[in-house]
């Protein structure tokens, strides 16, 4: 590693100011600061309060995602292979599974290896592309605009790789996040500027560009010819009867269930949801507004009921653990920079997603899943929310000071008079 150093240091002049290589001084510097602490210090005030810097919050996010991952893989091999046991096939004729007799894969359902190969062939496609296309465009307006390329793309990427269907085509994979580098960030500045989450942004486009890959049924399972619907469609169309039918809630907390490749298993999620708390690049009060928020207007809706709308009788503890619910709650709607900023604000602000989530999920016929359409809304009202946050602080400080000049005032005449 000394050596790498060495000759990292060796070509740091041709891409510095003045240098041959210049214009590519963000490809270099973004190598140099992955593999190595920048060596940049803080000499004047303000100082850093510690050590950590948006690279390493980034590499955390990214960290937290492993469990989701790992259950992506998984559960999409095992609904793959449990499909085409009941179809009686025994092989699928599909680019992506053509490596597979490479492993000793051999579509059974009951077995660990088959299931996670055969859904890592569908993931690791789907995150490369992702990738590659979404560091380009991080490169090329890095280069553009002669700065470094933030990290921040280096959590984006897998988050919006985990909200995406299993079988989702490449290139609409490659349009979703080209959508939302530029469109959802790089057009406002780039990272810490951008007041929409730029994953949700390209997988929102996706919804609406594409209903038929992102909203139907077969597109869920890694099987062509196959239709199963997620959980949420399932109570959508027949209520809760049809989901109690087909799964437990274990069964959906555990996470083996049609959906997106690592939206399904909470468990995972909650893991990596610890690990956010621990290290405390996440906020606690955004995820427990969120699920206050769902859980009081479920109970609301419950008190209510409807004869026409089956979803009125759902109950809160299902909202959370079916659907992509759990998954923005924690990964998404934390966002550092599209979220609130203050303590209240991000209380209220996860309160409102919440919310929305329900109103989405229960009164619209036209989305069964509303955590993404609600957390979008949720970020364009954030700065709202903020400056009354703060303009409520201002007023009690003021009043507060009042009363205290008031008492001084009050203390001084006594005083003189008294002399």
């Amino acid at each position: 590693m000394a050596g790498l150093r060495e000759r990292l240091d060796r070509l740091h002049p041709l891409f510095a100011k003045g240098g041959r290589l210049e214009r590519f001084y963000a490809l270099y510097e973004m190598v140099d600061t992955f593999l190595y602490s920048p060596a940049d210090t803080t000499r004047t005030a303000p100082h850093v309060r510690d050590g950590i810097d948006l690279k390493r919050v980034m590499i955390y996010v990214w960290l937290a995602t492993f469990p989701c991952i790992f259950m992506a893989c998984w559960n999409t091999g095992f609904q793959a292979n449990l499909a085409m046991a009941q179809m009686g096939i025994d092989s699928v004729d599909n680019w992506r599974q053509a490596p597979l007799h490479l492993f000793g894969v051999s579509h059974d359902p009951d077995s660990f290896w088959d299931n996670f190969v055969f859904g890592f062939w569908y993931f690791a496609p789907v995150y490369f592309v992702t990738f590659v296309v979404g560091g380009i465009w991080e490169a090329l307006f890095a280069a553009v605009r002669n700065h470094e390329i933030n990290e921040g793309f280096f959590a984006t990427s897998i988050l919006y790789t985990l909200t995406l269907p299993p079988a989702i085509p490449l290139w609409q994979a490659a349009l979703g996040i080209t959508f939302g580098i530029v469109v959802g960030k790089e057009v406002f500045g780039g990272t810490g500027k951008n007041f929409l989450n730029p994953a949700l942004t390209g997988r929102a486009f996706l919804f609406f560009a594409f209903p038929a890959y992102m909203s139907g049924d077969s597109v869920w399972t890694a099987v062509d010819g196959w239709s199963a619907a997620t959980p949420l469609g399932l109570g959508a169309s027949d209520g809760m009867a049809a989901i109690t039918s087909q799964l437990t809630w274990w069964d959906a907390f555990a996470g083996d269930i049609q959906g997106s490749l690592g939206s399904t298993s909470t468990l995972a999620i909650l893991l990596g949801a610890a690990f956010l708390l621990y290290t405390r690049v996440a906020s606690w009060r955004i995820m427990a507004g969120c699920v206050g928020g769902l859980v009081g207007i479920t109970l609301l809706f419950n008190l209510i009921g409807s004869d026409s709308n089956a979803m009125f009788a759902m109950p809160w503890y299902w909202h959370l653990v079916i659907g992509g619910f759990a998954f923005g709650a924690v990964f998404m709607a934390t966002d550092p920079v599209s979220a609130s900023m203050t303590n209240t604000g991000r209380l209220i602000y996860g309160g409102l997603i919440g919310v929305m989530t329900g109103l989405v999920r229960v009164v619209n016929p036209a989305f069964p899943e509303g955590i993404m359409l609600a957390i979008l809304f949720g970020n364009i009202f954030a700065p709202l929310i903020d400056y009354f946050v703060v303009q409520a602080n201002v007023r009690r400080r003021q009043k507060r000071l009042a009363g205290a000049n008031g008492s001084r005032n009050a203390k001084s005449a006594d005083t003189v008079a008294a002399e």
